[in-house]
């Protein structure tokens, strides 16, 4: 057949092939993707953006790159960039059965904060990345109002980000999340683990629930015969509230302290639990010991592992199980670090220490 022989099309398609006068003719909103709308949303979140800005940012949002002075470098001696990436992961789940993306913006950004703070790092800037199906408004607003809270409370701008329209590669109201972070550091305070020795004390700091990590396994045992409304009694809160509690930022504690002397190295509990973030640490011939009964799982850590049922090893190995955060300090400073730690109006916990490995 011929172009423009059309045979037997029904009405509505003759008509949609017509189109502009154009034969054939098909729109790229037609395909899902809608322009206007995701500039429309970017647009409305411009404001909110700003609120996180600080007088290095030279650019605001819709430039081709975030534009950040560092002047403010100056005064340091031998600064070096540190940068980190990751994502709030299948955590977005929750939030779209729930109808409740106000959480995730502050969990990437913490999470960010937390890693390079294992450094050393202050932050300078923060980027994002969104991608969904198709954008919509209100979820697209709560996601940046809480990047840029939390950028803000870190002093940590929001400098620049992507915006992505994937129909087919995302489910439909499906949202990913990435955030990468820039900070810096004294090259003469880097924390590398290299000051780690056998004797060294690990001090935990309580979580505030799952972080963003081994949400696939909680998912599908809390939700295996609930839904996310459901109240399980052990928790405070229904099983979705519960999961989507704000991953800490252990920056406003730990920052004051990630170059004191006794402070030999620092990890952020993320998936591979207390041994895998611990461990990436360590040199050879280290090992460590930890007395997992030296504090209380949470409610939440209880629930997956009796309703799994799931393995203590399985627990270990994919969960923080409540501490969230470890500063591991040189055994003749931890008076000294726990006091000043604990001075923020949290506690800590001694969890365990480094030993000499038994491995040949």
């Amino acid at each position: 057949m011929a172009i423009g022989e059309c045979g037997d099309l029904s009405a509505h398609s003759k008509d949609r092939l017509q189109i502009g006068g154009n034969p054939l003719a098909v729109t790229y909103k037609d395909t899902g993707v809608d322009i206007d709308k995701k500039m429309s949303a970017i647009q409305g979140a411009k404001a909110t953006i700003a609120g996180s800005h600080n007088a290095n940012v030279l650019a605001g949002v819709g430039h081709f790159g975030g534009l950040f002075s560092l002047s403010s470098l100056k005064d340091m001696d031998d600064p070096v960039a540190v940068s980190s990436t990751d994502s709030v992961g299948t955590k977005v789940e929750v939030a779209v059965l729930m109808d409740d993306f106000s959480t995730i913006g502050e969990d990437i950004v913490h999470h960010c904060v937390n890693d390079i703070l294992c450094c050393g790092a202050r932050p300078l800037f923060f980027l994002d990345y969104v991608g969904t199906s198709s954008i919509e408004s209100d979820h697209f607003q709560q996601i940046v109002e809480g990047l840029s809270k939390a950028c803000k409370a870190h002093d940590c701008p929001l400098v620049s980000g992507e915006t992505a329209e994937m129909p087919g590669i995302y489910y439909e109201g499906c949202v990913d999340l990435v955030g990468s972070i820039v900070g810096v550091v004294e090259r003469a305070k880097i924390l590398d683990g290299s000051e780690i020795r056998e004797g060294d004390l690990l001090l935990g700091l309580k979580s505030d629930g799952l972080h963003t990590n081994g949400y696939t396994l909680a998912r599908k045992v809390l939700l295996k015969d609930h839904t996310v409304h459901d109240h399980i009694d052990s928790l405070e809160l229904s099983i979705g509230e519960e999961l989507l509690r704000i991953h800490r930022s252990y920056y406003q504690q730990v920052s004051p302290l990630a170059d004191h002397p006794a402070v030999s190295g620092l990890a952020h509990i993320t998936g591979g639990g207390i041994l895998d973030n611990v461990g990436r640490l360590m040199g050879g011939g280290l090992d460590m010991e930890v007395d997992w009964d030296s504090w209380e799982m949470p409610a939440l850590f209880q629930a997956i592992q009796s309703l799994g049922p799931v393995p203590d090893d399985d627990m270990r190995h994919t969960f923080n199980l409540g501490i969230g955060f470890i500063v591991i300090v040189h055994a003749n400073g931890l008076d000294e670090v726990q006091r000043a730690l604990e001075e923020t109006g949290k506690e800590t916990t001694l969890i365990g220490r480094i030993i000499k490995s038994t491995e040949s």
